[in-house]
């Protein structure tokens, strides 16, 4: 026969048995936490400029057409080497040749009749106020496309850290009026995330005419967005 101590002692085990996976549970569960996005963007001046320029050139003979695009290509360049923009701010994006088919609208089958050579170049100007100079001078040498000009900086780290500071304290502003509004405290930040930035021209511009080509700068907006986790300390009454 089970003593009545040794019962209690055992109807005890039993119980606290039952009830350690409800109590590892209960403090294992994690503190009410919220989540925002935050978003900042700083816009500035900028003070460099990419252009995309190039030559075409059409003739009978493939290698002809090749030659005279070279040709342009290397006057092109020797007017950058003039005008002190630097090997490194100088590429070659493209270099094609393409045969020139007829139409056929004659009434005869279709052929080639000729053929046209493409040659693509990538300049930094880092001197903005010789923008205009620049496109001038490439155009007056042979450039018969301009297919793209952006604007952007030189040196957008400490830009891009403005925008990120920016972007933090608007999702700290964000998350203390919502834990203000749920009637909780907000606590520590748990986590931080970047979801990735970048810079666009705004639309803002003031049109300052160089020598030869206008040039509208205006100016670089710089932004990014951060997603912050913050632990919630007491719950809405």
């Amino acid at each position: 026969m089970t003593s009545i101590p040794r019962r209690a002692a055992l109807m005890a085990a039993t119980c606290l048995a039952l009830a350690a996976p409800a109590l590892a549970q209960a403090q294992e569960a994690p503190l009410p936490r919220i989540t925002v996005t935050g978003e900042g963007e700083v816009a500035t001046a900028p003070d460099m400029a990419t252009v995309s320029l190039g030559i075409t050139a059409e003739n009978a003979e493939a290698g002809a057409a090749m030659d005279e695009a070279s040709r342009v290509a290397e006057a092109l360049l020797a007017r950058l080497d003039e005008l002190g923009i630097a090997a490194a701010d100088r590429q070659s994006s493209d270099i094609s040749l393409r045969p020139v088919w007829s139409n056929g609208d004659d009434g005869t089958a279709r052929g080639i009749t000729g053929f046209e050579a493409g040659n693509q170049l990538s300049v930094r100007v880092r001197d903005l106020d010789r923008l205009g100079d620049v496109l001038g001078a490439v155009l007056e040498d042979g450039a018969n496309q301009l297919s793209g000009l952006s604007f952007g900086l030189q040196e957008p780290k400490p830009v891009m850290e403005d925008a990120r500071r920016a972007a933090v304290a608007d999702a700290m502003d964000k998350a203390r009026v919502l834990a203000e509004a749920a009637g909780v405290t907000l606590g520590p930040v748990i986590s931080i995330a970047e979801a990735g930035g970048g810079h666009a021209p705004a639309p803002m511009m003031e049109m300052a005419r160089a020598s030869a080509v206008p040039v509208a700068a205006g100016e670089t907006v710089v932004s990014t967005q951060v997603t912050m986790v913050f632990e919630l300390d007491g719950a809405p009454e």
